[in-house]
């Protein structure tokens, strides 16, 4: 198996369900509390570990006990945490999560130390990875860190794949030197100008980020599964049905599956269902990490 450099964000979740997402200035009462692990990057980095993948984790936490909390818990997973770095500066990440009755979900996250990963932080990461590793990326961390990582990969010939969330746009340099982009309907929409809205229109989208230099593209679809087109054809992956009644951290681990999936040398396309499976499991539960299904659950 390929080893899997993940470099991204690691968060508290502070979580809310409601029954139903407050408007701007209402306030809404009968919640029920949870503080849970997360972060698009620990969660991702949780969910490979958790099917299996051999997993390295970059990331910055603070020196207070979020990030105590968090370093343990990643070590906990089998994760290799030597790369974690401590901020003495600037507060662990939160995240602040209300979830109404039907797993929708609002988000508004404090970065804190996320927002002080620097490029230089990921140099010792990449000296000492593998040749034929996999680098999985988020956009929870600074732009300038991102796209280091993307051109250390690009020079050790390393697999990137990138989760361009929270969406936002990136600069066109950065395109050619991934090997596969997984945006959300949103996120595609940003970086292509496209409206994704149905299968055509998807495929609208992921021509687009073919031109822009990506080889592989998937488009996550929610509910309806995934869209792969890889350079000369398209299809469509369906997602089991389920009840859902959480999508937080589902795109974070359909990110980590498909990755731990494409390190056991599995095809796109199954990588892509076995991601889809593992998120239709997610979503069934509560919390980000702590909703992350086990290998043996994928049986």
């Amino acid at each position: 198996m390929s080893q899997i450099l993940v470099v991204g964000s690691s968060n508290t979740d502070m979580v809310v369900k409601t029954r139903k997402l407050p408007a701007p200035g209402e306030t809404v009462l009968g919640g029920t509390f949870l503080m849970n692990p997360g972060g698009k990057g620990a969660n991702q980095a949780v969910g490979a570990a958790r099917l299996g993948g051999q997993v390295t984790f970059v990331a910055k936490v603070g020196n207070d006990i979020f990030g105590q909390q968090a370093v343990s818990g990643f070590q906990q997973e089998g994760i290799n945490t030597v790369y974690i770095l401590t901020d003495g500066e600037h507060p662990s990440g939160v995240a602040l999560i209300n979830v109404d009755d039907a797993g929708e979900n609002c988000i508004t996250v404090a970065p804190g130390s996320n927002a002080h990963l620097q490029p230089s932080d990921t140099d010792t990461a990449f000296q000492e990875t593998p040749t034929d590793s996999l680098v999985l990326l988020q956009l929870e961390i600074p732009l300038p860190t991102v796209e280091h990582v993307v051109q250390q990969a690009a020079v050790r010939n390393l697999r990137v794949i990138l989760n361009p969330a929270p969406a936002q746009k990136l600069p066109v340099d950065l395109f050619p030197n991934l090997f596969l982009i997984t945006p959300n309907e949103t996120e595609a929409e940003l970086l292509t100008g496209i409206h994704v809205t149905d299968l055509a229109t998807a495929e609208q989208a992921a021509q687009k980020l073919h031109e822009m230099g990506v080889p592989n593209v998937v488009i996550t679809l929610g509910s309806k599964g995934a869209y792969l087109h890889s350079g000369t054809s398209g299809q469509l992956i369906t997602s089991p049905v389920v009840k859902a009644v959480d999508s937080t951290a589902a795109g974070d681990c359909f990110n980590g599956a498909l990755t731990v999936a494409l390190a056991e040398g599995k095809s796109l396309p199954d990588a892509v269902a076995f991601g889809c499976k593992a998120a239709s499991i997610s979503v069934t539960r509560m919390g980000a990490q702590a909703s992350m299904p086990k290998r043996s659950e994928l049986a």
